[in-house]
Order: C-alpha cells, then sequence, then structure tokens
C-alpha cells in the first residue's frame, strides 16, 4: 500500500446529515412564525440525550439489560423521537434552535428532559456516544447539529467584549448582546491523524485515564493561527516524539462534546524512530500489524468490552473506539486496505 492510496471506506457517522441547513430560512421571520405550527421538534436534555425509537432488524436481538448491548446494536436502526411544536409551545420558544427542513418539514431543537414530557420513559433517552452509529441519516443530523448548537448557548450566555446578557437571534443561530454585539455558533477545530508506516503497521496510543487496553489514534487542538497540516506534524511531536511526512486529508465529522470538529488525517511515520510518550498525555503508545487491527476491531467496541478482562495470556487487549467516532471509521478504513 503506497501512501496515496489510503481512503475512508465509509462516511464518518455523524457527518451523514439529511437536513437542508439553509440559512435564509432562519433569517425569514415569517417563515420562523409559520413553520412552527408544522414543525417536529428534538428534545434533548443537558446530558444530550433525546429519545430514541429502536427497529429489530429479523435475526437481530437486544436487550437493555445486556452488557454487550451496544456491541451487538449494529443490528438496530435507530429514529430520534420529534414531537409536533404546538404540542410542546404554541409559539417557538425563545431558546429554540431552527435546525433546518428536510422533506418539507421544518426541525426545531429545545432543551428539556423526561420529566417535562409527559408519559416520557427516562430510560428510552440516549446521546451520541452510545445512539449516533445507529441512527439513520436524518436523525444522526438532526441531534449531532442540535447538541453542538444548544452546548454553544449554554456557554454564551454573556457578550465576550462588554460582558453583559445575550439573547438568542436568527432562529437560535446567533445571539446578541445589551448593547448589539452579535455571536455566533463556535466550532473549535481539531486534528485526528492515523499514522501508518506507508505499509503494513500503524501507531495506536492511550490516555492515562482509559483503561489498560483501549487505544486510539492520535488527536488534538489547532492552535490560533495555526494550520491543519502543521497541527498535525506538532501534535504527533508533542505526544509521541515521532516526525511524519506524507500527510493527507480523510474527512471531518463533527464531535459536539462540546464543540468541536473533528479534521482527519493520515500520517507515515518510521516505526524505528523511538517513541517518546508525553508525560500526563499519553501513557503509552505502540505500533501493530494490519492483521493485530482486524483482529481488534472484530472484537468489537471498547465501551460494550469494558466489563471484560483487559488481558488475555499476557498481551493486552487492544480495544478500540466505537463506531461514532471517526477514529473508527479510519481504522475500518486502514484495515480494509491490502490484503
Amino acid at each position: 500500500m503506497s501512501p496515496g492510496d489510503f481512503r475512508l471506506v465509509e462516511q464518518p457517522v455523524l457527518s451523514r446529515n439529511a437536513l437542508d441547513r439553509d440559512e435564509a430560512l432562519r433569517l425569514d421571520p415569517e417563515y420562523v412564525r409559520d413553520s412552527w405550527p408544522k414543525a417536529r421538534v428534538l428534545v434533548v436534555d443537558e446530558a444530550g440525550r433525546t429519545p430514541v425509537d429502536w427497529q429489530v432488524r429479523p435475526g437481530g436481538a437486544f436487550r437493555e439489560t445486556d452488557a454487550a448491548a451496544w456491541d451487538a446494536a449494529a443490528g438496530r436502526d435507530g429514529q430520534v423521537r420529534t414531537r409536533a411544536g404546538t404540542d410542546l409551545a404554541p409559539e417557538p420558544p425563545a431558546e429554540a434552535v431552527l435546525l433546518g427542513e428536510a422533506g418539507g418539514v421544518p426541525y426545531w431543537a429545545v432543551r428539556g428532559g423526561p420529566a417535562w414530557i409527559a408519559a416520557d420513559d427516562p430510560g428510552e433517552w440516549a446521546d451520541l456516544r452510545a445512539a449516533g452509529a445507529f441512527l439513520d441519516p436524518l436523525g444522526a443530523g438532526l441531534l449531532t447539529g442540535a447538541v453542538a448548537t444548544l452546548n454553544w448557548h449554554d456557554r454564551a450566555r454573556f457578550c465576550a467584549v462588554d460582558g453583559t446578557r445575550t439573547r438568542p437571534h436568527n432562529a437560535g443561530w446567533a445571539r446578541v448582546c445589551e448593547n448589539g454585539h452579535e455571536e455566533y455558533p463556535r466550532t473549535d477545530p481539531a486534528v485526528i491523524c492515523l499514522v501508518h508506516d506507508g505499509a503494513d503497521r500503524v501507531l495506536l496510543a492511550r490516555q492515562p485515564a482509559w483503561p489498560v487496553g483501549r487505544y486510539s489514534v492520535l488527536a488534538g487542538f489547532v492552535e490560533s493561527g495555526e494550520s491543519l497540516e502543521a497541527c498535525v506534524h506538532r501534535e504527533i511531536g508533542e505526544e509521541v516524539g515521532l516526525d511524519v511526512t506524507d500527510v493527507g486529508y480523510l474527512g471531518s465529522q463533527a464531535w459536539p462534546f462540546p464543540r468541536s470538529l473533528m479534521v482527519g488525517f493520515h500520517a507515515v511515520g518510521d516505526p524505528e524512530q523511538p517513541l517518546r510518550p508525553a508525560d500526563g498525555e499519553i501513557a503509552d503508545a505502540l505500533w501493530i500489524t494490519r492483521s493485530q487491527l482486524r483482529a481488534a476491531l472484530a472484537r468489537g467496541d471498547w465501551g460494550a468490552r469494558e466489563d471484560r478482562d483487559a488481558h488475555e495470556g499476557t498481551d493486552p487487549v487492544v480495544m478500540l473506539p466505537g463506531r461514532v467516532s471517526i477514529a473508527r471509521t479510519m481504522l475500518d478504513s486502514w484495515a480494509a486496505q491490502g490484503d
């Protein structure tokens, strides 16, 4: 495999979106007013959860109490449960966000919880980390957009210019302070890079807070005035002391925890260069072969396996990110290359 042959084999799951984000609609007071009676509304609590309805495919099995349930959830389809706007309020609440339109239906998002909605079962509520990979494209786009935008509103209640209180504007896509300064939803870019040797080995690393055996690819936030490619070189050098070449773009995915954008790259490193994990940031890093990575992928996601032994014999079992992360898409795609 040459470095230029590496491409994502599928779209990152939180990049799927069947929603039309039309800025003109947000700026049209008549549309905003008239859309509410026919709107569907996504209710999201402060933990980023919303009710999800599941449809089990023929032959699939799912038990809510099963510790491996999410690992088996690839056999399910999920849809976020929306409500009619007028069932919640006669007009859009001040803090509501107009997410967009799909099939002629306006979609909004509001903060709320199971206690706010009569007869809602709290056990049916799930967040993006647990359910995002199994939602349909409309649901994935709705929940990703809602969580990111509502998170921004929660953290932007005072003006960064003069400190006065702000209020929502433009159907939730801006905030205006008492002196007229406007602020818009923030997105913090971060790079995430799969480092390989141009042949058969890939580099994985583990954060100190993670359980033994849990690994992923390297990532870090972009600094002010820095290009994405420069960030790749800097972050990998800082985190594991490795020099990389042939940096190439793979894809991107929103990661609204609280408001990041993960920009995926791959790069080539030399396995013979000593690794120097950054103290306090990286507990350890290691190179594994493509066959070892395929075996780790076959074992399932890390979230479904954390209640099982982290070791088999004397070697740690490599547990990898769940399907909701772009890191998993990158690893799946690299594992699919070659023989």
